[in-house]
């Protein structure tokens, strides 16, 4: 036996906000001061009290973190002749700002892409010769060899991300 709905279908629109087919001109400017619905000044930034400015999608981190690495370790082969030390401690500032720019919803995948951008930069940093497989040998060894950077800037990113996803989720209680 089929049993009734209690409660009114839902139409996506909720009270007090023009109907989704009206362009976004239609809709009321903000007044300049006005304060939001949760009661912070309009200028306080995100709900986790960070920026509001920039932030990534979690792909778009990872797409930021592997880009700006491998920039990294191009520009360091190129100009210091591949130093090893120097690409693991300019990878802490990446994974410092990979893991402050993503976006709230997406934390959790920046301490997972910055090993990722970790590796696919230190290619061209690797030493390696013969080849492809010579090429891959000296990114294994790379890697065996700086892993103190790696799980450190991981750490880093981790730390920041729990330290924002505690204040995010501090943030929705007050407000609830």
């Amino acid at each position: 036996m089929e049993q009734r709905r209690s409660r009114p279908p839902n139409n996506g629109r909720r009270r007090g906000t023009p109907p989704a087919s009206l362009p976004p001109q239609v809709r009321r400017p903000v007044p300049r001061g006005a304060r939001p619905a949760d009661g912070r000044p309009a200028s306080a930034g995100g709900p986790d009290g960070q920026p509001a400015g920039l932030r990534l999608t979690g792909l778009g981190g990872g797409l930021f973190c592997t880009a700006v690495m491998i920039l990294l370790g191009l520009l360091d082969q190129l100009m210091f002749g591949a130093s090893l030390t120097l690409y693991g401690v300019l990878f802490l500032p990446v994974c410092v700002l990979t893991a402050l720019w993503v976006r709230g919803g997406d934390l959790l995948t920046a301490p997972v892409v910055v090993p990722i951008a970790f590796a696919a930069g230190l290619f061209p940093v690797a030493d390696g010769t013969g080849g492809l497989l010579g090429r891959l040998m000296g990114l294994v060894t790379g890697l065996a060899t700086q892993a103190g950077w790696l799980y450190g800037g991981t750490l880093l990113a981790g730390v920041i991300v729990l330290v924002r996803r505690v204040l995010w989720v501090r943030a929705r209680r007050s407000r609830a």
